[in-house]
């Protein structure tokens, strides 16, 4: 691969797919972007950066909601030689500016800033052999960028409460970007939803870099409501759809409540026709689903979709199956801010769905400490992952074994195959009196495609000489004001019970606790387990 920097990267999409849409949003007037025009505007922020000052390798904040613009500042920024440090736009205005205040930056741009196809309204002259953009007269230079630069700092986002700030290179970045795309075929053709927040490693790089990387239209999502998402896969022909659990467990209920609508009849052949599809699917590779299921597809706009990738949790197998089983190429894939970040995905021809992928190429991943069930604390090797955190040499240096594995705080185990199973977070471990190891991710997923439930979490208790089991549940508050407190703590109950009974007897649940607030929650809708004290 002859590609070292993000620059170049997208020098070369624009060069080779110039009126392909790049970045779209459905505002109330629509911004849609070719890649010519994207790249003209990225190079006029990259010289309004070098005419303020801004040198190779300072740091420049940015923070805002998903949009053209965010994406425009970011290719800008790093166009004129600079680091972006990308912050969640949703967190308090004084955290914002402790993390551009602990990164030193020169300069912050925001979404109070407005990039459009008049930026500044100057006219440009382009000579491509020096790469010098010629601005009102003055000649400006980009400065030339290498793959061990550093690209992005990215504030991890603190389910443990040590948020830190991770140093991705430009080879961080390219290799994942391009590595990632040996187990599925990606086209010019597709479109891209950036939904989740674009800060984020998941969406920056697998949304945002992703579609660049091949000359995809990227369409940024408005909001996370139903109704808006509905809208905006539908208006774009979305073809490519990344995703966390929860959305996804609601667009499985809404599809299968408006098939148990249909009668207990019509509802039973589906799910019959739905088995038979699958099977199809996953021993022929031929998807039968696509064509048998279309009008399902279509009442939650995901007719136009090619592939579904679900990241940033667990979960549950019967989501990723009957996902499939309805046509959609539905994967799974793992990886962390510090991997850059995708290590592990889910080929569309040879899934696995109790797996949350297979390890991709290059990367060097070992299970370490390993318990007689091979299950231990996943480490990792590769171009893609970061080098260390922002001025803390010890969280470096702790981050890491003495191997130079890439430590990652989650526990799993590898198969014959190479793809892996998560069993849960290490810090987040219960150790029963007996002496058993329970993790607490694995019983939370079985709660997650009850309706009631807005948010569970397990977590350890003390009583006599070890740890014993509870659960905390967040119930949906629409359902309990309809239902009533007494009937809500009686489902809640039986679910409690239904769980118990497929769990061995060192991990039930032993207590009950339903919850009057919700939990803190991250950007990723993480519960932030360091917050919940007894």
């Amino acid at each position: 691969m002859d590609i070292n920097t993000i620059q170049e990267m997208f020098n070369r999409t624009a060069e080779k797919y110039p009126d392909n849409r790049c970045f779209v949003q459905f505002e109330k007037n629509v911004q849609d972007l070719t890649y010519k025009e994207a790249n003209t505007i990225v190079l006029e922020i990259a010289n309004y950066l070098i005419a303020e000052g801004v040198k190779p390798n300072d740091n420049i904040g940015l923070t805002g909601k998903n949009s053209p613009n965010w994406a425009l500042t970011y290719l800008g920024i790093l166009q004129a030689g600079a680091v972006v440090i990308p912050v969640d736009h949703g967190i308090a205005m004084e955290k914002k500016l402790a993390f551009f205040k602990f990164a030193n930056c020169k300069m912050i741009f925001s979404d109070v800033v407005s990039f459009s196809k008049d930026f500044r309204n100057i006219s440009l002259s382009m000579n491509d052999d020096e790469n010098v953009l010629t601005l009102n007269g003055d000649s400006v230079k980009h400065p030339k960028r290498d793959s061990q630069d550093r690209a992005a700092i990215l504030f991890t986002s603190g389910t443990t409460g040590d948020e830190k700030g991770v140093i991705l290179t430009q080879e961080n970045l390219i290799q994942d970007v391009y590595l990632s795309q040996k187990y599925m075929e990606l086209y010019p053709t597709d479109v891209f939803y950036a939904l989740l927040p674009i800060h984020h490693s998941y969406c920056m790089s697998a949304v945002f870099l992703q579609a660049m990387s091949i000359g995809s239209a990227v369409v940024f999502a408005k909001s996370m409501a139903i109704d808006s998402i509905l809208k905006e896969l539908k208006e774009g022909k979305v073809t490519m759809f990344l995703g966390i659990p929860l959305l996804f467990n609601k667009l499985l209920a809404g599809m299968m409540k408006g098939i148990k609508e249909k009668g207990i009849i019509v509802y039973g052949i589906i799910k019959l026709l739905m088995n038979i599809s699958g099977l199809i699917k996953k021993y022929t590779g031929y998807n039968p689903g696509k064509k048998m299921f279309k009008s399902i597809l279509k009442k939650v706009s995901l007719d136009t979709n090619r592939i579904c990738i679900c990241g940033g949790g667990p979960l549950p197998i019967d989501t990723f199956k009957k996902f499939n089983q309805l046509g959609i190429d539905f994967v799974q894939g793992y990886g962390l801010t510090e991997t850059s970040p995708i290590i592990c995905l889910n080929p569309i021809y040879a899934y696995k769905e109790s797996s949350v992928g297979k390890v991709i190429p290059n990367c060097d991943m070992i299970i370490t400490d390993q318990d007689d069930n091979g299950i231990g604390e996943i480490a990792v090797k590769g171009p893609m992952v970061f080098n260390g955190y922002y001025q803390n040499e010890k969280a470096t240096e702790e981050a890491f074994n003495s191997d130079g594995y890439f430590l990652t705080g989650d526990m799993g185990y590898l198969d014959k195959d190479n793809y892996l199973a998560i069993t849960g977070r290490k810090k987040s471990l219960i150790v029963t009196e007996g002496g058993k190891n329970v993790y607490p991710e694995e019983i939370e997923d079985k709660f997650q495609l009850f309706f009631e439930i807005e948010q569970v979490m397990i977590k350890g208790f003390i009583k006599g000489n070890g740890e014993h089991i509870e659960v905390l549940f967040y119930p949906d508050q629409a359902i309990l004001k309809e239902i009533g407190v007494e009937s809500m703590k009686k489902r809640l109950d039986d679910y409690t019970a239904q769980v118990n009974r497929e769990l061995m007897p060192y991990q039930r649940i032993e207590r009950v606790k339903i919850l009057e607030k919700p939990l803190e929650i991250t950007t990723t809708k993480k519960i932030k387990r360091h917050k919940i004290v007894d």
